[in-house]
């Protein structure tokens, strides 16, 4: 195993890591936003406002997503021990 399949390996993993994390966050930010806007619009000033609904919103995107997640999970990991043979030569 040389130095650039770790390196490729690496930079999957990574890659798989922001894509899998991109949709719980995108939608943290845009509830996040959201509220915020509705706090400045009606001049509330509670700091723990923002965190039900962002909780709330993730946990329906992991539901929704989670089936996408776990699959290019899978796909990555038999990829790799697929390719387990390879790497120990």
């Amino acid at each position: 195993m040389s130095t650039s399949d770790v390196v490729d390996i690496a930079s999957q993993a990574i890659w798989l890591i922001i894509k899998c994390a991109a949709p719980m966050l995108l939608v943290s930010l845009i509830v996040g936003l959201i509220i915020s806007i509705f706090q400045t619009v009606t001049s509330i000033q509670e700091q723990t406002l923002t965190f039900v609904p962002k909780i709330l919103a993730v946990f329906i995107t992991i539901i929704i997503c989670g089936d996408w997640i776990l699959t290019s999970i899978l796909q990555f990991i038999q990829e790799l021990f697929g390719k387990f043979g390879d790497f120990v030569r």
